[in-house]
């Protein structure tokens, strides 16, 4: 007899801090996926600049707590999530909420994300998922990232071995082998860096199009200071928390020269992540905001030496694919499926995440 077919909403809300992803899909939770509609929802600037704010408030906490500024921003971004559903405007029978990581810490046993997934369910009147991250934490995991099981089921037509870069703040690597292995990890910064420099040199959310960095001139000494850690060398499974790194190497270049040595950065941390798959993938397809910055995207095939490819060339919308993964983890916590797998994340066994609040 063939599983139930839910419709199911993702909700996602990366480390690029920019807004807010929501797609619907219908699927059961295992191979059967049919992306239905998504949209998006952006975050105005005092949005942006109030997650920040608990961002660096959380980077010193020794375990999630609440109290100013959390619970007014959980409040204000459950609102805003709540609105997502709404102006996606399509019934279903679950939502899978990530909420808004402030601190992933799963060196010291938790990672954290805010939202009320109780107050979620009665706004929409929809069975919420949420808090998805923690059991694998709690299990050994690293907690992030989770992504990489959503793209083995979606990329089981594809050729093999396939890497799939996920591009948000962090970037991350699923890399599935032809014996139908996987391997998946932390690469490093992805956007959050570069974000960050344009924002404070510039007075821009993001380098559209990576024309700042266009500009200018990749500053070698740096890049080889930015690059010399001991974490490039670790094996995986490994994660980041947005914060692990910093602008400080490059306090003193122009916007422009700064820009581009942050995005070379990020290209030579994705080139150090493919030294520890055991195959070299055919192609990288790209997801996430990264995908939309030619210039990142030029630097990642030539410092890689590999064909870099955006998602949609398979007919997958990149916007779209992280909350598409969290509508079927939810999908799958309903059906009693583990979302973690120990592969991925490293937890001691295969984990069911999440927690489920009724409407």
């Amino acid at each position: 007899m063939s599983s139930r077919l839910y419709r199911a909403i993702g909700l996602m809300s990366g480390t690029s801090m920019d807004g807010i992803d929501a797609a619907l899909i219908e699927t059961d939770g295992e191979a059967h996926i049919q992306p239905l509609a998504a949209i998006s929802l952006d975050y105005d600037e005092a949005v942006r600049s109030e997650i920040r704010g608990a961002v660096e408030a959380a980077l010193a906490a020794d375990a999630p707590r609440r109290g100013a500024p959390f619970d007014a921003l959980a409040r204000r971004l459950t609102l805003l999530h709540t609105e997502a559903v709404k102006k996606l405007g399509e019934q279903a029978d679950i939502i899978g909420f990530h909420g808004q990581t402030v601190a992933h810490r799963p060196d010291r046993g938790w990672t954290w994300q805010i939202g009320d997934g109780a107050v979620l369910a009665q706004l929409t009147r929809i069975d919420v998922v949420d808090d998805l991250r923690s059991a694998d934490v709690a299990a050994g995991g690293e907690g992030a990232p989770l992504l990489p099981a959503y793209h083995r089921a979606r990329a089981e037509a594809l050729g093999r071995p396939l890497g799939v870069l996920n591009l948000g703040g962090v970037g991350n690597l699923t890399w599935l082998g032809d014996d139908g292995a996987l391997i998946a990890f932390d690469t490093g910064p992805g956007n959050a860096l570069i974000d960050d420099w344009v924002r404070v040199m510039s007075g821009v959310p993001y380098d559209d199009g990576g024309r700042i960095a266009g500009a200018g001139a990749v500053h070698q000494d740096v890049l080889a200071n930015m690059l010399d850690l001991e974490w490039f060398d670790r094996p995986p499974p490994k994660s980041l928390d947005r914060l692990d790194f910093s602008t400080g190497a490059t306090r003193g270049l122009s916007a422009a020269d700064g820009a581009a040595t942050l995005t070379a950065f990020t290209a030579e941390t994705v080139a150090l992540a493919l030294a520890h798959v055991p195959q070299r993938p055919q192609r990288l397809l790209v997801t996430g905001g990264g995908r939309h910055n030619p210039l990142l995207m030029r630097m990642i095939a030539a410092r890689a030496g590999i064909d870099v490819a955006p998602v949609e060339s398979v007919g997958w919308n990149g916007d779209a694919l992280e909350a598409e993964g969290f509508a079927w983890m939810a999908v799958r916590h309903l059906r009693g499926l583990p979302t973690s797998f120990p592969e991925i994340s490293g937890p001691s066994e295969p984990v069911i995440g999440g927690t489920l609040h009724r409407a």
